[in-house]
C-alpha cells in the first residue's frame, strides 16, 4: 500500500494532536506534533528570560537557535514520543498554561519558524507521516495527499483545554484559559510570516458536537479514499 502524507492545521485545543496519534496508530505512519516543537522553543526562551507577557528579546533568540536541539523520543509506556530540548524530557513542562501564553510570540519569529520547517520537511520526505500544526497543508507539505483543517468555538475549545488542565492539576480559571485560546487565535491568524489559514484543498471538520470516535472514523474514511 503506497503511503501517504497526511497534514491536520487547525485552531489551538481543536484535538489535532489526539487525531494525529489516532491515525498514526491505526495506519503504522510516522506522527510529528509540531506545536510540541514549538512549546519547546517557547520553554527554552522562558528559561533564558527571553519571553515574557509584555516583551520578545527576537535578536537574542535568534543568536541561541543553533544551541537548540530538539528530538522527538518514542515513550513505549506511553504510546508516544515525548519532546526532548538539548537531551532532557521536557514533555511535562511544555503542556503548562504558562507556555502556552508565550509560543504564539515565539513562533511568529521568521528565522524559529524557518528552522523548525526545515526540520518538519526532512522528518517527512519519505511520507507515511502524520503532522499537525498550524502551517502544515500551506507550508511545510503544500503538497500533502490529504490536508484537514480543524475548528471548533472558542468556549469549546477553551472547556476541552480547561478540563485537561484541571486534569493534570494545574490551578487555572476557565476565564484565563478561554483567554489565552482567543488570544492565541488573534496571534495565529494575524502574524505576518505563515498565519494560521485553511489551505485551499483542505478538508474543515469543526468537532465542536463530535466525539473523538466520530472524528476519527469519519477522517479514516478520507484516508481510505486516498488509496
Amino acid at each position: 500500500m503506497k503511503k501517504i502524507t497526511i497534514a491536520i492545521d487547525g485552531f489551538s485545543s481543536t484535538g489535532k494532536s489526539t487525531l494525529a496519534k489516532q491515525l498514526a496508530a491505526a495506519l503504522g505512519y510516522v506522527y510529528v506534533d509540531t506545536g510540541a516543537m514549538y512549546r519547546a522553543v517557547a520553554y527554552f526562551a522562558m528559561q533564558h528570560n527571553l519571553v515574557s507577557e509584555s516583551h520578545i528579546d527576537k535578536l537574542a533568540l535568534i543568536a541561541e537557535l543553533p544551541n537548540i536541539n530538539l528530538r522527538f523520543q518514542f515513550n513505549s509506556t506511553l504510546g508516544f514520543a515525548e519532546m526532548y530540548l538539548n537531551n532532557e524530557n521536557i514533555e511535562t513542562q511544555i503542556r503548562t498554561i504558562e507556555v502556552s501564553r508565550m509560543v504564539s510570540k515565539v513562533a511568529e519569529v521568521s528565522e524559529v519558524r524557518a528552522k523548525l520547517v526545515e526540520q518538519q520537511q526532512a522528518m517527512g520526505q519519505d511520507k507515511g507521516i502524520v503532522m499537525d500544526g498550524r502551517d502544515i497543508g500551506t507550508v511545510v507539505f503544500p503538497e500533502a495527499e490529504l490536508k484537514l483543517f480543524m475548528n471548533a468555538s472558542s468556549k469549546t475549545r477553551a472547556q476541552r483545554r480547561f478540563d485537561e488542565l484541571v486534569g493534570k492539576g494545574q490551578h487555572v480559571t476557565f476565564e484565563e484559559v478561554l483567554h489565552n485560546v482567543e488570544e492565541r487565535d488573534y496571534i495565529d491568524t494575524h502574524r505576518d510570516d505563515s498565519p494560521l489559514v485553511k489551505a485551499a484543498d483542505a478538508i474543515e471538520i469543526d468537532n465542536s458536537a463530535m466525539s473523538k470516535t466520530e472524528q476519527f472514523e469519519l477522517v479514516l474514511k478520507l484516508v481510505q479514499e486516498k488509496f
